[in-house]
């Protein structure tokens, strides 16, 4: 097992008053707990927000922050039963960054806790050649869960939550090293049939 892997967490709101922050302040918590080394991409970020523009210089600050990431985790809110347009936005922005590199999926919202949202974004990860993990993690209604630190407030729903971010983590490590290893061995070609 590989320690400190480094996961880029892409956060998939830029609302102002957005709840994004306190669930992936929980998310990276939870990952530095397994070991892992995480790193907040924000689309919100002023020297990356000219992202949703097509800005030349902060699509190229875009690709240095994932350029050597051995992962990806997308915290994202559902929006009208999608991800939101800003985090498909940022997505869209880079291509190779994305190839042949694990993508886990955090997500929240209403009733089915951003479920819809987390589908929407496998098929647009297929097609830029990543691996979406098959299990997420996903909150219903979390803005009657998390305090404003990103801790969540019932003992229970905290319990079930680490125990299913350990069995992510878990994926998540596996899919780091295994697609790690396949590109040190055989660099990733898309065209190559």
């Amino acid at each position: 097992m590989t320690q400190g892997n480094r996961i880029v967490v892409i956060l998939g709101s830029i609302r102002e008053g957005r709840i994004n922050d306190r669930i992936a302040a929980w998310t990276v918590g939870q990952l530095k707990a397994h070991g892992f080394a995480p790193e907040i991409v924000d689309p919100a970020d002023p020297e990356l927000l000219p992202v949703q523009t097509g800005d030349k210089q902060a699509v190229q600050r875009l690709k240095q922050r994932m350029g050597d990431a051995d992962g990806f985790v997308i915290v994202t809110p559902e929006y009208n039963h999608a991800a939101p347009g800003p985090l498909k936005t940022l997505i869209d922005a880079v291509n190779a960054e994305w190839r042949a590199r694990p993508v886990g999926l955090v997500s929240y919202g209403g009733i089915s806790g951003g479920l819809r949202a987390t589908e929407s974004l496998r098929i647009v990860l297929a097609e830029l050649h990543s691996v979406t993990l098959r299990d997420t993690v996903s909150f219903a209604s979390p803005w009657r869960r998390f305090d404003e630190a990103g801790r969540i407030t019932d003992p229970e729903a905290a319990e079930a939550a680490e125990a299913a971010m350990a069995v992510f983590a878990h994926r998540l490590r596996w899919w780091a090293d295994a697609l790690a290893d396949a590109r040190a061995a055989r660099a990733y070609d898309p065209e190559d049939s």
